[in-house]
C-alpha cells in the first residue's frame, strides 16, 4: 500500500507537468497570436507609408496652384520624382458687370492640379482666383 502524504492524498502523474498535447496547443495559440500581431504591424506601415505618399501629394499640388501669379488659359504637365502633376487654369463664365472706362475688368479662373502617383493613386486639388485686366486705352502702348 503506498504511502499517503500529509494531506492523506495519493500522488497522482498528472502533478509532475504538462502533456505533450497541452504543450502543443500553447504553442498553437502562441504563434496565432504572433502572426495576427505581424500582420496588424504590417498593415499598420502600409497605411503609414500611403498616407505619407499621400501628403506629399496634396504638399505639391498646394505649391503648383501657389505658382500661378498671372493666371490665363493653359495647361501644364510635368514629372517630379515619383508624382506626375496637371495643372489646368480655365476661365470660369462671369456675368457683364457695368464698370466706368477707368476701373478694369475681372475675370474668373478655375486652377487645378491633379497629381498622380503609383498605378492608381492620384489626389486632385482646385481654386478659384480673381485677376484683373488693365483696362483698353486707345492710343496707349501695351
Amino acid at each position: 500500500m503506498p504511502r499517503a502524504r500529509r494531506g492523506g492524498a495519493i500522488p497522482s502523474r498528472r502533478e509532475g507537468g504538462f502533456t505533450l498535447l497541452e504543450v502543443l496547443v500553447a504553442f498553437t495559440i502562441l504563434s496565432l497570436a504572433v502572426v495576427a500581431a505581424i500582420q496588424g504591424f504590417a498593415g499598420g506601415l502600409r497605411l503609414l507609408r500611403l498616407a505619407g505618399e499621400h501628403q506629399q501629394a496634396i504638399l505639391l499640388a498646394d505649391q503648383k496652384i501657389r505658382e500661378v501669379v498671372t493666371p490665363a488659359e493653359a495647361r501644364q504637365e510635368e514629372v517630379e520624382g515619383a508624382y506626375k502633376w496637371e495643372r489646368t487654369i480655365t476661365i470660369v463664365p462671369t456675368p457683364e458687370l457695368s464698370r466706368t472706362p477707368a476701373t478694369e475688368m475681372w475675370h474668373l479662373y478655375l486652377i487645378t492640379v491633379k497629381v498622380s502617383w503609383g498605378d492608381t493613386r492620384s489626389i486632385e486639388l482646385a481654386t478659384l482666383r480673381s485677376s484683373a485686366q488693365p483696362p483698353e486705352t486707345p492710343g496707349a502702348r501695351p
